[in-house]
């Protein structure tokens, strides 16, 4: 596993015991982000990124690490860890934590579309003001949804659209690629196969500008890249028909948030964003304000199902580097 003369550690942001059912072989121990590092970072052959801490904390112990041979973040995203990379030895496999996000956040992607477009937000403010809001609204039903990022989190959103009678979805990734298949678990694989339905192409990034104005509620869940930073910009926002809904469930700084601001502000749009630029949003930015938008605060990922499924892959992804196995998720070598 590592050419480190002592026994290599692994390092976890959970409790091994926790955990259960860890392989034998490995030092095993915990670390959250604490001042203290648990054992001599040297020695480290897997590091598990503990979950939610800023990437100055998570970061920290990265140079020292001189024996890594794996990173595994419990995020979908790995936009904290990638700039380190070139602190890290050669040969260091990067893997994310596909299978333990793709529920919470397409529940939550549904729920914000669904607030959105049946006033839902309208209504409480109605209901602690003694307001009767009644009328008709929009709703999701034979309307077109784009889905721009459409990887596991895409295709587990449109799992869930899929009973919502939608006149069409539109998906959308870096490059065109022909109808998704399906893809089913090994039998170790943390990830639930993905509801199966009839699916149609996947257009590439480079046919938005057609793309766009064809679309009642288009939903980002792409990776913060250079490619997709400010992907959501003037242009594209100016391209979005009357009344369209953005849902923002990818990362902040995918959209432009001052040009999304001056949509908002002409009542042209709306938004629902689980991610903002900045991130937290500071008390009295106009964005809290601003008409016709829904924030939550960046929670697509954070339910109760994430700590049994972040154990499962662990264990698996632990269990499959200690018997010199693949690894699952591998986004990146250095």
């Amino acid at each position: 596993m590592t050419d480190h003369a002592s026994a290599p550690t692994v390092w976890l942001p959970i409790p091994p015991a926790e955990i259960g059912g860890l392989p034998e072989g490995p030092e095993y121990v915990f670390w959250d982000g604490a001042a203290d590092f648990p054992a001599d970072p040297a020695s480290a052959a897997f590091y598990a990124v503990p979950y939610m801490k800023p990437p100055e904390v998570t970061a920290r112990p990265l140079p020292e690490m001189t024996g890594l041979r794996v990173v595994q973040t419990l995020s979908a995203g790995v936009d904290h860890v990638t700039p380190y990379l070139s602190q890290l030895p050669s040969g260091v496999r990067l893997c994310n934590a596909r299978g333990v996000h793709e529920a919470s956040t397409a529940e939550l992607t549904l729920a914000l579309i669904l607030a959105s477009l049946r006033g839902i937000p309208r209504f409480v403010q109605g209901q602690e003001a003694e307001e009767w809001h009644a009328g008709f609204y929009p709703a999701l039903a034979d309307r077109t949804v784009m889905i721009i990022g459409y990887g596991s989190i895409g295709a587990a959103i449109e799992d869930r659209l899929a009973p919502f009678e939608c006149e069409r979805i539109v998906r959308v990734a870096r490059t065109a690629r022909p109808s998704p298949a399906t893809t089913l678990p090994t039998k170790r694989s943390a990830l639930p196969p993905s509801i199966e339905h009839p699916r149609g192409p996947v257009h590439a990034l480079s046919e938005l500008p057609e793309l766009l104005p064809t679309a009642d509620v288009v939903i980002l869940s792409t990776p913060l890249t250079e490619a997709t930073k400010g992907l959501a910009g003037a242009d594209f926002l100016a391209r979005l028909k009357d009344g369209a809904l953005l849902v923002n469930m990818a990362r902040g700084p995918v959209v432009d948030t001052k040009a999304l601001l001056a949509e908002l502000e002409s009542g042209r749009i709306q938004a629902a964003l689980d991610v903002t630029d900045p991130e937290p949003l500071p008390a009295g930015h106009p964005l809290w304000h601003a008409p016709g938008v829904l924030i939550s605060p960046h929670v697509g990922g954070s339910t109760s199902a994430f700590l049994p499924r972040a154990k499962r892959l662990l264990r698996a992804q632990v269990g499959r580097f200690v018997a010199g196995e693949p690894l699952e998720n591998v986004v990146a070598t250095t």
